[in-house]
Parts: structure tokens; C-alpha cells; sequence
């Protein structure tokens, strides 16, 4: 039995168009003893498409767990094994990431291929700021859920970074609009890298209205991206919470609402929220 280990590669694959493949994404596929597919059946087409005939074995979500420890006892035993996901990076809102935590943890050297990430890919052509980005992942699907965390992210200055599922795309343009603010710049790309590419900048309103009147806009592979709130914006968000924290102990808590919104302006709906939150923290 071998006394060195394998290695781990965590390898990036095309999001769309095939000849995005790197030469070394290519040869590390070609000569690793298995390849931990997210969706054997579509990555065995990237695989024919190559000439590759690794093995396959199948890594998601729902196997995760019991598939990594067989996983990890073939690296100990000097087996090299890829990890891919159907496409992209691998770990960017894709399963993997027990894997390559367990093999950290077994001693198992890791090894990143870059390539494709349709994150990145979106970011690098948006016209947005891209000196500091936040990503999101996808949004929850219920409606409660997407806007709360929303709220949680509206103030953020830096750029946000969305996937979105194609069936969900209006809902949520719909939800960023009233939670952020219609004219809050934002960019929809969509089937990047692929026959219909499409990457359209405008305010959430405009956005939303493009693709509420193109049903062909609500179909494929998209990712949402946010301008940061201004800093001046930013700025004065932190001054209203500073007044609305000194009113709610001194008046009605209406009041100091009315007081905050009309100093600042501001969603109602959500200085109140925001009010009752300092009301309860006040009285702990």
C-alpha cells in the first residue's frame, strides 16, 4: 500500500461555452483516478466532448455525507480525485465543501484549478464597482424570507452578488424594488458565455419592467448584481438610526418615526421595523 496520499483537485469547468476549458483543467481530468461529479450524466457530455474517460462518481447535495469518507480513504491510499461541479467553480453555491474540508483534515494536499465562475464573470463586465464585492448566493424562495434578507443587505456599500433561478427572477426583481428602492442600479446577466448571452444594465425598475415585457429574459442561467448603497446614502442611513435611537426612548413610538422619516426620508415600513428593534434591545 502507498505511504503518500493523493491529491485533491478542485477543478473549474466551462459555465456555457466548452473551449473556456483551461489545457491543465483538461490533463488533471484526464489522468486523476476519479472524477466527484455534481450530476454524472451532465458532466460525462463535458467528458465525451474532451475525450476523457475518468470514472465518475456522483457527489451532490443529498450524498454529500456519505459518499465523502469513501472519498477520503481512496486519496489516503494514494488516489488522486477531481471534484467538479456542472459547471463553474466548484464550492460557489455547489456542493463540495465537506469534501474538501475532510481532506484538509486528513492531511490531503488541495489543489485548485481555476477557471469559469459565472460570479466573477458577471462581475468583470457589469460596469459595476468591483473593488469590493459581497456574494450572496441565491436568495430564499418564499417571498418573507428574500425580503428579509434583503433588508438585512440594503445598506451594504459594496457590490451584491446574486444567483437567481429563472422562474424566480420577476418575484425577486419585484422584492428588490420595494425593499431597495426602484432607482438602485442593477445588472441582469443571463446565459453567459452561451448562444443568447445577455447582460443588461439599469435601475431595479427598469430591469423590471424589460423583463416582465420579454419572456425571454426569464429563462436560463442568470446572475443578479446590485450596486452598493452611495456612501453618502450610507452615511445618512447611520445618522437616522442614530436620531430614531434617541427618539424611541423619549416619545410615542409613531412619533419617532414620523420624526425620523421626515428628517431623512426613508421606508416607513422599515424605520418602524427598525424602531421596534431598538424599543426591545432598550428594554432588555
Amino acid at each position: 500500500m502507498s505511504t503518500q496520499s493523493g491529491q485533491l483537485y478542485v477543478v473549474a469547468t466551462p459555465i456555457g461555452n466548452l473551449s473556456d476549458i483551461s489545457e491543465r483543467a483538461r490533463s488533471v481530468l484526464q489522468d486523476v483516478a476519479l472524477i466527484a461529479a455534481e450530476d454524472k450524466r451532465h458532466s460525462a457530455k463535458l467528458l465525451r466532448h474532451l475525450g476523457i474517460n475518468s470514472p465518475l462518481l456522483a457527489l451532490h447535495d443529498h450524498n454529500e455525507h456519505a459518499v465523502v469518507e469513501q472519498l477520503v480513504a481512496r486519496l489516503q491510499v494514494g488516489e488522486d480525485v477531481a471534484l467538479i461541479s456542472d459547471a463553474g467553480t466548484p464550492l460557489v453555491s455547489d456542493p463540495g465543501y465537506i469534501l474538501v474540508r475532510k481532506a484538509h483534515d486528513a492531511g490531503i494536499p488541495v489543489h485548485p484549478v481555476p477557471g469559469a465562475c459565472a460570479a466573477i464573470a458577471a462581475l468583470s463586465a457589469s460596469g459595476l464597482a468591483t473593488d469590493r464585492f459581497l456574494f450572496c448566493g441565491f436568495l430564499p424562495a418564499k417571498q418573507a424570507a428574500r425580503r428579509n434578507q434583503l433588508e438585512q443587505l440594503a445598506d451594504h456599500t459594496e457590490t451584491l452578488i446574486f444567483y437567481e433561478a429563472p422562474h424566480r427572477i420577476l418575484a425577486c426583481l419585484e422584492d428588490m424594488r420595494q425593499v431597495i428602492g426602484e432607482e438602485r442600479e442593477a445588472v441582469l446577466a443571463r446565459e453567459l458565455t452561451k448562444q443568447f448571452e445577455t447582460i443588461r444594465r439599469g435601475s431595479l425598475a427598469a430591469l423590471h419592467s424589460w423583463v416582465e415585457q420579454d419572456s425571454n429574459q426569464q429563462r436560463g442561467e442568470m446572475v443578479l448584481l446590485l450596486a452598493g448603497q452611495p456612501q453618502d446614502a450610507h452615511t445618512e442611513t447611520a445618522q437616522s438610526e442614530k436620531l430614531l435611537k434617541l427618539l424611541v426612548d423619549a416619545m410615542p413610538l409613531k412619533q419617532a418615526v414620523d420624526i425620523t422619516v421626515s428628517t431623512f426620508g426613508g421606508k416607513k415600513n422599515a424605520i418602524y421595523q427598525k424602531a421596534l428593534q431598538l424599543k426591545g434591545n432598550n428594554e432588555r
